[in-house]
């Protein structure tokens, strides 16, 4: 008799999720290196966050 084919289901869906997991990986670094390039993701000191916050909780 001949053998039962193995399924190639496992296998393409774990070369898919391990792509994307790359991928993911891979555009949260480019990411962050623009931010760091950019300056986006400064400290903010406390005058800033109090004007903020102001700014929010006053009504319109």
């Amino acid at each position: 008799m001949a053998e039962k084919p193995k399924s190639m289901v496992l296998g393409v869906v774990a070369a898919a999720v391990f792509a994307g997991l790359g991928r993911m990986v891979i555009q949260k670094i480019k990411a962050d290196l623009a931010a760091r390039d950019h300056r986006v993701t400064a400290p903010l000191d406390a005058e800033t966050r109090a004007k903020i916050s102001e700014a929010l909780r006053k009504p319109r």
